[in-house]
This record gives structure tokens, sequence and C-alpha cells, in this order.
């Protein structure tokens, strides 16, 4: 096992949760359809329970966990599009924001699950379970964005 290789898997998957959390806080604060305030509060719950798990693996493994965003990324750009598209309280480009962050936050579990060969056992059956989730989430997404097509 590979313990910094782990700690650095984990962080980044911290990072992605992170911005979960953040995009979904402004997209919540920004509309005002119940529906769509109910989804994202679920999206944020999931989000910090990932991070928990997260963060206590990595303190597990004598880490230090990562406490921001990607603030850099295309990731903070699209919430960024997310808020501009709230103000105009238009549900589709809403929901399409939110299946590219969606995504996004996939798309970082799939590389972490592949390039996972080093990582501790523990950290390896953790991603797996929370890849299901954040899958799960997205799904959620994708279905309300076809339903408005």
């Amino acid at each position: 096992m590979d313990k910094d290789k782990s700690i650095d898997v984990l962080n980044k998957l911290i990072e992605i949760n992170n911005d979960r959390i953040e995009g979904y806080e402004t997209a919540s604060k920004e509309t005002d359809e119940n529906d769509l305030k109910v989804l994202f509060a679920g999206f944020i719950k999931t989000s910090e329970r990932c991070k928990q798990e997260l963060v206590k693996q990595v303190l597990d493994l004598g880490g230090k966990p990562e406490e921001g965003t990607r603030v850099s990324g295309k990731f903070f750009r699209t919430w960024m599009d997310v808020k501009a598209a709230l103000t105009n309280k238009d549900r589709k480009a809403i929901l399409n924001s939110c299946e590219y962050g969606e995504d996004v936050a996939v798309k970082t579990y799939d590389k972490a699950l592949s390039d996972s060969f080093g990582i501790s056992s523990p950290a390896y059956q953790l991603i797996e379970t929370q890849y299901i989730l954040i899958k799960n989430d997205h799904t959620r997404v994708n279905s309300l964005v076809e339903h408005l097509q």
C-alpha cells in the first residue's frame, strides 16, 4: 500500500465533495422552486457524509485532509454558471449546469477507482461505496434534464 497515494486520491475526492457542497448551497439559495431546494439539500447531505468519511480515512492514514475546493478548475466555473442561470430562475439551465457538475464528480470518482493501484483496501472500498451514491445523484439530475426535453 502506498500511503501517500491513498491520501492524495482521498484528498481529490474531498475537494470534489467540497465543490458539490458549495455549488448546491449556491443553487439552493438562488432558486424558488421547492422541489429543487429539496433535491439540492439531499445532494449536500450526500457530499457532507462522503466528505466526513474521506476526512476520517485521510486522518487514519496520518495525512492532512484537504479543506478547499478546486477553485482554479472547470468545476468552479461551472458552479458560477449555475449561479448565473439561477439568477434568471431558468429550470432547464439550472439542471443542465447541475448535470455538468455531476458529470465532473462522477468522472473524478471513476478516475480514483481506475487509478487505485496501491491505495489501501479500506480507502478503495470507501471510494466504491461513495461512487454509487454520487452516481445515483447523477442519475437523478439526468432524469430531470431528460424530462424537460
